[in-house]
Order: C-alpha cells, then structure tokens, then sequence
C-alpha cells in the first residue's frame, strides 16, 4: 500500500564535530578572530568615543607597551594572572570544575599575612619569608581539598562547593582585619616585614618565580605518572577506575595541589605587592583565570601567551578609559567583544555546519 508522507520542517543544517585541525591553522583561526574583533571595536570607538580606529589601537598598544613602568606593570600582572591560572589547570583537566581559585588564593594570602603579623618583628626577614611561604601553601591546599573530600566521598557538586568556599574565605579575611584593626577601619595598611628582596626590578623575583612554576607545572603534568593519571581520569572515570586508578584518590591530590598553587599566588602578592590583604586583594583574578586556562587548552606554556593577552586587553582598555575621559562601560565593551570572537572561533574550530540535502514536500513513500 503507498500513503504520502510529507516530511516536518527542520533546519537546514545539523552540527557535527569537525576533524581535527593541524595547529598551525587552528592559530591563525584564533589571530584573525583577534584581528577581526579589534577592528569591529576600533570601528565602534569612532562613533561612540570620537576616536578614529588608528587612535584607538595604538591607545591600546601603549597603555600596555608604551613605557619601562607599563611594561613592568604588564609583566607583573601577567605573571600573577598566570600563577591562578596554573592553579586552576589541574583539576581542568580531570574535569573537576573547580571554581574557587579566589577564595584559595585569597585564603594563601591571609594566611601569609597572619605569618608576618605575629612573628615579624620576632624573626629575621630570611626565616620569616619560607615560614609565610609554608602557611600559604598548607592553607590554600587545605581550602582546596575540602571540596574535593566531599566530592569524593559523597558526590557533592565541585562547581557550586568551590564557589561557596570563596564567600567564606572573604568572610574569615573580613574577620580577622577588624581583629587585626582595633580601630574598626579594617584597613590594615602595608606590613613593614615580609617583603621578597628586590633583585633588578622589585616585580622581578616575581615573574621569575611564575615562569619557574609554569615549567614545572608542564613537566608535571605532561611528562609524570600522576600527571597521565589526571588526563585518564578527565578523559573517563569508569576507563580509570578499569585500569587500576584509584580515582578518589587521585581528584583530591590534584585539588591539593590546586590549592597548593594558590596559596604561591596568594604569598606572591602579599610578599611582592601589597604586602597586606583585603577582601578585594585577589580582585576577580580567581575567576579570570579560568577563561585564562580554557584558552589555552589547558597547557600551561600556551597559558603564558593567553595571560599576556588578557592582560594586554585590561590595560589597554584602561588607558582608553584614561585618553578619553570615559568610565569603564566602553573599555568593557572592548574586552568583551574580543572574548566573544575568541569563544565564537573556538566553536568553529572544534565543529561544523552540514548542511542536509533538500527534499521535496509530498514525495510519496512506498
């Protein structure tokens, strides 16, 4: 018997995951993404900020580059966007969303303070500086294996554990500077001890200590058995729990080590900068750092061009705020239209649109 059937309508393309690309084109892909974006927002600037397009690029270029200080300063906050985010890699990798490098890192710096506090005026700067090292690395590890225990142990969600320790790291720290304050300001001021000895520049123990970290963080992870065992466990839990792979164990040393890396960045910036702390002393880098890390595939040597790159955007965004007269809405717009480019391409990169073959209503169906 033949009946008609007319076929529903549906969209003429489907999505598919593409081939692999060869590296060299998947980069060019992700530069003229770059390139595309910054243009649109230089276009943009003509009629929202008066600014023709060649103003607006080398206003950027030059808030980043445009003097030895910008330059240090550049590199500074590289390096520390770079240590979160080499903080954060691990656990990316076995797919342990771990949302709470900013209250790890901010936890690091408390305790580093804490250190200096009590004993700086007790003992020398040479046996204080390893001892603030030490409670910054022991609470930041600490602060990142409590989600992972529960995780591990009761299968509690990672993504909202880890973002919850951030508000209670910002309540303890707001805690201990009125004690520290007994003036109720809660401002603290710089601590006089516990400052990193300035060597060429005073961020330049800083940024070396960052790259050391970035090369180790590399070895570890691609060349170390526990580093294979973190991409088994990311790749599939029940592959890993099939080849021997105790995975409990394995996500709460990863997040251990996280942690751990936090509590370096959090020491950092209380020995290397602020030597102090606040509830804003992380300043959002926790979550930064994330887009940081995704970025860059999770590897931690292309991690060094991606911290650069966002780094550049803010303070070249900046200076645009500070050429023009403008507040932070346009700059914001600027670096927000740039990541949409970026992630729009990284979709394009990993997928494709095939488009189906039309069919002519009515056909008939034996």
């Amino acid at each position: 018997m033949k009946m008609s059937k007319t076929h529903t309508s549906e969209l003429p393309f489907h999505v598919v995951k593409r081939e692999p690309m060869p590296f060299w084109k998947s980069m060019g892909i992700r530069v003229a993404a770059v390139v595309i974006a910054l243009l649109l927002c230089s276009i943009l600037a003509v009629f929202m900020i008066k600014a023709n397009p060649l103003e607006f690029l080398t206003t950027m270029v030059d808030g980043a580059f445009g003097s030895a200080r910008r330059l240090w300063k550049f590199a500074k906050d590289s390096s520390v966007l770079l240590c979160i985010s080499l903080a954060v890699t691990p656990a990316f990798r076995m797919r342990f969303w771990n949302i709470g490098a900013e209250g790890q890192t901010l936890i690091g710096a408390l305790a580093a303070v804490g250190v200096a506090f009590y004993l700086g005026n007790t003992i020398p700067n040479a046996l204080l500086l390893p001892l603030m090292l030490i409670a910054a690395i022991v609470v930041g590890a600490i602060w990142g294996g409590i989600p992972a225990i529960f995780k591990a142990k009761w299968g509690t969600n990672e993504t909202l554990f880890t973002l919850m320790m951030n508000y209670v790291a910002t309540g303890l720290v707001a805690y201990f500077l009125l004690l520290w304050t007994p003036s109720g300001s809660s401002v603290l001021g710089a601590l006089s001890v516990g400052h990193l000895p300035i060597l060429v520049h005073e961020y330049f123990l800083l940024i070396v200590i960052v790259l050391a970290l970035t090369a180790l963080a590399y070895i570890y992870l691609q060349y170390t058995k526990q580093g294979y065992e973190i991409s088994v466990v990311g790749e599939s839990e029940n592959t890993a729990r099939y080849i021997g792979i105790n995975v409990e164990k394995v996500l709460i040393r990863t997040m251990l080590i996280s942690g751990a890396i936090c509590g370096v960045a959090g020491f950092l910036i209380v020995g290397a900068l602020d030597h102090s702390v606040t509830t804003t002393t992380v300043g959002g880098l926790g979550f930064t750092a994330i887009m940081v890390s995704w970025l860059a595939k999770f590897n931690p040597l292309f991690m060094i061009g991606t911290s650069a790159f966002i780094t550049f955007l803010q303070q070249g965004s900046a200076q645009i705020t500070t050429n023009f007269n403008i507040d932070s809405a346009f700059p914001d717009m600027v670096i927000g239209i740039v990541l949409f480019f970026i992630i729009g391409c990284e979709f394009f990169i990993g997928y494709q649109l095939k488009f189906r073959e039309s069919t002519k209503k009515g056909e008939k169906v034996e």
